[in-house]
């Protein structure tokens, strides 16, 4: 397994990538390819293991146009990265650079999966149980209800591959329950979803309200990007605004400190539940290959756990999955399945 590292993209590039890379290769004992500028890049190696280092010249910033940034800067560590995974020359990227430019890199250079609209961006948010995955969190702000269709299957055989679920349960995310409720995407989306449903291809469960992404009632949460980033952000702000307060109570008054310590570790059991650095990264579904997208602010721990995800992705067969079964994620120009 080769894992292609975009080594000056993120908050802490190229430090905490690369320390995060070598941590993963003694982990996993993936090959580890770093891409970027060889001369910063070097003086972060530790230890006995020297991986490839491919010298890329230019670094994609977040003032760069996302749209055109793989474009314009062709020696970009991201670019080339990209350019790598299309001509086979590694198994999956892992970027914590720009989002965007990442999307709009990956959509052009190494492509869609024939077939597929739009490519999504598929957080897995904890619930204490696998997970709920939130389809789609960000890349597309406007979609039609065929993008919802193929976002909900895409998100089922990934939740069905990675994480284990055998028939994972499908919600649209709404603002009710009942099927009367929504806007004008979510009335139109409604019906193909529950058509699928009845061709026993995913499992629809009817709308779902937000809350339902920690009750355990739904594995994959289905929407536009607009709303699910929106979404996605509340959920980020407010687990870490309790972590703050939980922390902070703990260390308010002496009773408190002794009653923090007698539960130190479950509540340190909590934090790695909550911790984002444990999950590390984003899927790009809908892409011909593995691309995985790592917060901007990776350290090493949340890095290496990017690249666990990206060897999972590749190990799973999910592409192969969805292109099997494009012809049930179409809609042709009468608006119905082809």
């Amino acid at each position: 397994m080769k894992i292609l590292i975009d080594a000056m993209g993120g908050d802490h590039a190229p430090q905490e990538i690369v320390k995060g890379a070598l941590q993963a290769h003694e982990a996993y004992g993936a090959q580890i390819v770093l891409i970027g500028q060889k001369e910063a890049i070097e003086p972060c190696l530790t230890g006995d293991y020297r991986p490839e280092i491919i010298d890329a010249r230019e670094v994609i910033t977040m003032e760069d146009d996302p749209s055109t940034a793989t474009r314009r800067k062709k020696d970009s560590s991201m670019a080339v990265a990209l350019r790598m995974l299309k001509n086979g020359e590694g198994d999956a990227v892992v970027s914590a650079g720009s989002t965007g430019a990442l999307l709009s890199g990956a959509t052009l250079t190494t492509k869609r999966i024939r077939g597929i609209r739009r490519a999504a961006f598929a957080p897995v948010l904890p619930n204490g149980g696998n997970g709920c995955m939130l389809i789609d969190c960000g890349a597309n702000a406007e979609c039609t209800p065929e993008y919802l269709l193929q976002f909900a299957f895409m998100g089922s055989f990934y939740m069905q591959k990675l994480h284990g679920v055998k028939t994972p349960r499908v919600g649209l995310l709404c603002n009710g329950t009942e099927e009367h409720k929504g806007d004008t995407l979510r009335h139109e989306t409604y019906p193909l979803l529950q058509k699928a449903h009845e061709e026993g291809r995913i499992c629809f469960v009817g709308n779902a309200e937000a809350n339902q992404i920690f009750s355990g009632d739904v594995d994959v949460l289905v929407t536009d990007g607009f709303t699910g980033n929106v979404l996605l952000k509340g959920v980020e702000g407010t687990l870490k605004y309790m972590l703050k307060l939980l922390k902070g109570m703990f260390y308010k008054n002496t009773k408190n400190k002794i009653a923090g310590l007698l539960i130190k570790s479950e509540f340190g059991d909590l934090k790695a539940q909550l911790d984002p650095s444990e999950v590390g990264g984003t899927a790009l579904l809908g892409i011909s290959k593995p691309v995985i997208k790592a917060h901007g602010s990776s350290d090493a721990k949340a890095f290496q756990s990017a690249i666990c995800q990206a060897i999972q992705f590749s190990e799973s067969g999910i592409i192969d999955e969805i292109t099997a079964n494009i012809a049930y994620m179409r809609l042709d120009a009468a608006g119905e399945e082809a």
